[in-house]
C-alpha cells in the first residue's frame, strides 16, 4: 500500500521530465533529442496538469506539436547546411 501511494501524477511527471532532460544532454543524434524532447513535454504537461492548472496544460498541449515541428526542421536544416559545407570543403581539397 505504501508504494502505491508514492506513485501518483506529479512523481510520474517529475520523472518523465528528468528522464527527458538526460536524454536531450546525453545522446548524441539530434533525432534521439526530438523523441527525448517530446519526452520531456509530456511530462511538463503532466506537472501543469497535476497542480490543476488546465488552462494552461491545454495551451501546452497545443503548441508542444508545433514546437517540436519547428525544431525538427531547424534540425533538417542544419543537416542540410553542413552536409553543403562539408561538400564545398571536399571539392576544395580540405579534409572535415
Amino acid at each position: 500500500m505504501a508504494l502505491l501511494e508514492f506513485i501518483n501524477i506529479t512523481y510520474v511527471s517529475a520523472a518523465v521530465v528528468i528522464i527527458g532532460s538526460v536524454g536531450i544532454i546525453a545522446l548524441p543524434k539530434p533525432i534521439d533529442k526530438v523523441i527525448m524532447f517530446g519526452l520531456l513535454q509530456g511530462g511538463f504537461i503532466g506537472m501543469i496538469a497535476a497542480a490543476r492548472y488546465l488552462d494552461v496544460a491545454m495551451a501546452a498541449a497545443i503548441f508542444d506539436p508545433i514546437s517540436t515541428v519547428i525544431l525538427l526542421i531547424g534540425i533538417t536544416k542544419l543537416d542540410e547546411i553542413r552536409k553543403k559545407k562539408q561538400k564545398q570543403a571536399q571539392e576544395e581539397g580540405f579534409l572535415v
